[in-house]
């Protein structure tokens, strides 16, 4: 069984609710990211979103794009962070779900990469550029690899599309908070809750939520009506700020600390 089905499945039963961060790799190097996310998994998060830097991350907001920035200067590539993945699983069983646009994917052919990415231990992939009426491409390919197609649901996403959307879902469903870019926020939409119930009802997987989500204050209601929270630029920025690697992976998990105690 996927790792990402056999964590919500104990979480399922212990009733909790899952906490997902969110690290861009290689920002401000490799080095930190994986004592980072080894960090956090030995702390209590459930699942980790690696993001792959991009030069043009159309879906994010400043705190990413500059992430991003500061990852691809350092050397990051996608084969680089394959290299970490593989450092990591001999440490580690934390579900792991690599965020990332299609042109990097691509480069070099997706079906390759893919594998790769089953190889080093990758469950999920989560293709943010890549809409529904496309998957047929790239979703077979996932599954005969057994990663997990992550399936992105906007707040604009409504009707019959969600309906499509939703139907064969598997890992989780991630469903974005605000319309909009990424990047913390003070506060979410009203109409939020009532929107959560909606998809949670549809899907047949666990649904996240995400996008703008940057205390554990703010993650709590928000997991009320999902299964677990997505939190990125709030890690993010914390890591930016950090003068030291001991600083960012200490600064980390007290947000982390947070997060665990607003949602149990």
């Amino acid at each position: 069984m996927n790792r990402i089905d056999e964590k919500f499945l104990q979480l399922a039963k212990a009733g909790s609710k899952a906490v997902v961060p969110y690290v861009c790799a290689g920002d401000p190097n490799l080095k930190t990211t994986e004592a980072i996310i080894l960090a956090l998994a030995n702390n209590g998060a459930d699942v980790i979103e690696v993001g792959v830097p991009f030069s043009d991350p159309m879906a994010d907001g400043p705190s990413i794009q500059y992430a991003c920035q500061r990852a691809i200067e350092a050397g990051t590539t996608l084969p680089k962070i394959f290299e970490m993945v593989k450092r990591i699983r001999k440490k580690s069983k934390i579900p792991l779900v690599l965020f990332s646009y299609y042109n990097i994917l691509f480069n070099g052919g997706f079906e390759k990469n893919v594998k790769l990415a089953k190889e080093v231990g990758i469950d999920g992939i989560l293709v943010v550029d890549v809409p529904f009426e496309e998957y047929k491409e790239i979703a077979p390919i996932l599954k005969a690899n057994d990663i997990h197609l992550i399936r992105l649901v906007a707040p604009t996403t409504n009707g019959e599309r969600l309906e499509k959307i939703l139907k064969d879902a598997s890992g989780f469903v991630y469903c974005i908070t605000v319309k909009g870019v990424t990047g913390a926020r003070v506060e979410l939409p009203a109409n939020l809750k009532d929107r959560l119930t909606k998809i949670k009802k549809l899907s047949p997987a666990p649904i996240v939520a995400g996008f703008g989500i940057s205390s554990g204050a703010m993650a709590k209601p928000i997991a009320e009506h999902s299964d677990g929270v997505v939190v990125g630029s709030a890690f993010v920025n914390r890591i930016a700020k950090a003068t030291s690697q001991e600083e960012a992976v200490e600064s980390c998990l007290e947000l982390l600390e947070d997060l665990k105690n607003s949602v149990k």
